[in-house]
């Protein structure tokens, strides 16, 4: 298997003083390879080292949705913990824009667990709120990596979350799809009217946001929805 490419991290020498006044991301384009959990310098192009990729889990079956609704089918890299977790971590809450082209790289690995070739791509969105103070969406960022491999179109806005519900952390099951009902709107039901959808996401834990989003893909003219994920957690 192909090595896949690594996040520029902090160079391995000192830094010139006048370097240290610029901006953290043309630093990491500046700097050597390192792993993007542990900041481990590598020898060659990677996303983890060794020891980081030794410690991936793979990702575990899917349990059953509750009775009444339909489950979304979604394929995901790996298990949520460890290095995968930490490299996660710093795209969404450090800043790290940048990791969002390598976690798609990750994802795209999973998609080769896809049952069939999707016609367009569609991130989970965020609501306005939180992407302001973000500055990015991290399932957009993933989800634009895999649309262009896979050669199909991305649909950023196609989907629109319009309630800005508290984050899913630490909810029950039930509390999940409760949290999350009503929560998205399709803007643009020509985008996916008649076409198979690959929803795509940072995470799948008890597949409550994707369900949400598929349901209302599916009631705007989608021919059907598959997930794709780099972690799911349990």
């Amino acid at each position: 298997m192909r090595s896949l490419p690594c996040v520029p991290r902090e160079s391995v020498w000192p830094l010139p003083a006048p370097l240290r006044l610029l901006p953290p991301l043309l630093l990491h384009a500046l700097s050597s390879p390192y792993c993007s959990a542990c900041d481990l310098p590598l020898d060659a192009e990677a996303v983890f080292c060794a020891p980081c990729a030794r410690a991936l889990l793979p990702a575990a079956p899917r349990r059953p949705s509750p009775p009444g609704t339909q489950a979304t089918p979604v394929v995901s890299y790996a298990a949520y913990g460890g290095p995968l977790r930490d490299a996660l971590r710093r795209l969404k809450y450090g800043g790290r824009p940048d990791l969002g082209r390598l976690m798609g790289e990750l994802a795209l690995r999973a998609a080769r667990g896809l049952a069939q070739r999707p016609d367009v791509a569609v991130p989970v969105p965020l609501h306005r709120r939180r992407l302001a103070e973000r500055g990015f969406n991290q399932a957009a960022l993933i989800a634009g990596r895999v649309a262009a491999d896979l050669g199909v179109p991305l649909r950023s806005r196609a989907l629109l979350r319009t309630a800005d519900t508290p984050p899913q952390a630490g909810l029950s099951r039930a509390a999940r799809r409760a949290n999350v009902r009503g929560a998205f709107v399709v803007s643009r039901p020509d985008q996916v009217r008649g076409r198979l959808v690959l929803l795509v996401d940072d995470i799948v834990t008890t597949g409550a946001t994707l369900d949400a989003c598929a349901a209302v893909l599916r009631a705007s003219g989608a021919r059907d929805v598959l997930g794709l994920t780099v972690a799911q957690a349990e």
